[in-house]
């Protein structure tokens, strides 16, 4: 028994010098990735001063008519990953990507995520840009954003496009705060790059160039569990709450374009349909595809849009 039991320790000995040895690699590894790509990082856009801090802002083509996209929650590059999209309104509109404080080449913020300073920073970015008259077009929590800026600022949003947005009745679930802090301890230990690593690549079968792949791959990493973003995740559930009084001004143009399928709930074409029910212009168009549909149906999602506008004008 003596001796059985020795061998036991020297067993979990060596298990825990192992599992030691592979932590101390994988943090290591995840610093010198870290400082090895943050000189490969390239600038798109412009930053704008907002808040004191520098916001990024590319803007594409020279269209007499602007529309805004937003992203949805935790898209690292907005303007690279919004690429497919942009290059089919850019023809025909002026596009204004807007990354907020912790996205694509933006600064972080120590300022709560909460929907009101979210929305007050994005409106502060485009009077930057002397933009004051735009259709706003958002991706998933875009949905939330948005319906609070159409609220408060109602003479400057024309039309408001849904990219499968999300809805105030379908609440994310609340986020606890022993959550964040795992997360926060991934992304130090370096375990996050090891996640990124051995999950599927998102870009790997879709059409984006091999540069703007490999600086999304970058900016993944660098902006991943980011604190503006995981205080972003930890304000959710709240700003879910905030908006559930709130619906589209009547007169306001509102189309979605949502997944034919939602794979999580059978509420998610019933509840948009919901929200436009009192629209004198709502619409509501569905697609084969999963929650990124702006990836794969960018051209339909224009053309649908374009042939939309031009019926209600």
């Amino acid at each position: 028994m003596k001796k059985t039991l020795t061998i036991i320790g020297k067993i979990i000995a060596v298990l825990a010098i192992v599992i030691v040895l592979f932590l101390a690699i994988v943090f290591l590894v995840n610093i010198v990735c870290n400082k090895m790509e943050q000189g490969k990082i390239e600038s798109y856009g412009q930053f704008v001063t907002v808040d004191g801090k520098n916001m990024n802002v590319f803007i594409q083509g020279e269209g007499e008519e602007t529309v805004v996209l937003l992203p949805g929650y935790g898209t690292a590059a907005p303007a690279l990953d919004f690429k497919l999209l942009i290059d089919e309104l850019s023809p025909f509109y002026k596009v204004v990507v807007v990354e907020p404080f912790g996205y694509g080449l933006s600064d972080e913020t120590d300022k709560e995520r909460i929907t009101e300073n979210i929305v007050s920073e994005l409106h502060e970015a485009l009077q930057q840009l002397d933009i004051d008259e735009f259709t706003l077009m958002g991706h998933s929590i875009a949905g939330i954003y948005g319906l609070d800026y159409v609220n408060k600022y109602p003479n400057e949003v024309s039309a408001f496009v849904g990219l499968d947005s999300s809805v105030p009745t379908l609440s994310e679930k609340e986020i606890g705060s022993s959550i964040i802090g795992t997360l926060k301890l991934l992304k130090k230990a370096g375990l996050a790059r090891l996640q990124v690593k051995l999950g599927e690549d998102p870009y790997a079968a879709l059409p984006y160039d091999d540069k703007t792949k490999e600086q999304m791959s970058i900016l993944i990493h660098k902006n991943m569990y980011n604190p503006s973003q995981l205080n972003e995740a930890e304000n959710m559930y709240a700003n879910f709450r905030a908006a559930e009084n709130l619906s589209f001004p009547k007169n306001l143009p509102v189309i979605f374009f949502i997944q034919a399928d939602h794979k999580v709930t059978e509420r998610w074409i019933p509840e948009h349909k919901k929200q436009i029910k009192d629209s004198v212009h709502g619409k509501v168009m569905t697609f084969e595809g999963d929650h990124y549909l702006y990836r794969t149906k960018a051209k339909e999602i224009v053309e649908n849009f374009r042939a939309y506008m031009d019926e209600i004008k």
